[in-house]
């Protein structure tokens, strides 16, 4: 499978420094975090869409249908896992439903979209141990938390960057 491009939404700094501590929890309990991740474009976001190529028209049309409505506020509650034997760990996050019908909106202009519909979360694990799951849980206790959500931003895997989009009309 080529790598995935991606449209991404970002929190404020506050919201930041709330997924870093989910992060920090896991990390300081021996579990796998997204700390791990060494990237430098490693940052707390919340995935519109990912696919194999996402052009220039994407992006105006991510600035338009979604960036117009940002800064908006999320709830980052329950836990959830997706995936196999090993699972990604992540905090779902409660979107307005203004902001669920413009990202379905965008979805539906994106070819070749991973995943059907969408599913809001931040991801505070990958390859988590199904064994390990109850600890982290009990790590990461069952506190909500408000995301700010106010950037946009656009990744390329393939050229290694991250590019903010503007955002509004």
């Amino acid at each position: 499978m080529p790598p995935l491009h991606a449209l991404e939404l970002l929190p404020d700094e506050a919201g930041r420094d709330a997924v870093r501590r989910d992060w920090q929890r896991l990390r300081d309990a021996g579990l796998p975090s997204q700390l791990d991740h060494a990237g430098a474009t490693n940052e707390p976001h919340v995935t519109l869409v990912a696919a194999p190529a996402i052009g220039a028209a994407h992006e105006a049309a991510a600035g338009h249908v979604v960036g117009g409505l940002l800064p908006v506020e999320a709830r980052a509650a329950a836990l959830a896992l997706l995936g196999g034997t090993r699972v990604t760990l992540v905090r779902l996050v409660d979107v307005p439903d203004r902001l669920t019908a413009a990202v379905l909106d965008l979805r539906a202009l994106v070819p070749d979209a991973q995943h059907p519909g969408w599913l809001p979360h931040v991801t505070l694990a990958r390859r988590l141990a199904r064994a390990d799951v109850a600890r982290a849980l009990e790590v990461l206790g069952h506190e909500d938390v408000v995301l700010r959500l106010t950037g946009l931003r656009r990744w390329d895997p393939e050229a290694g960057v991250v590019r903010e989009l503007s955002v509004g009309s």
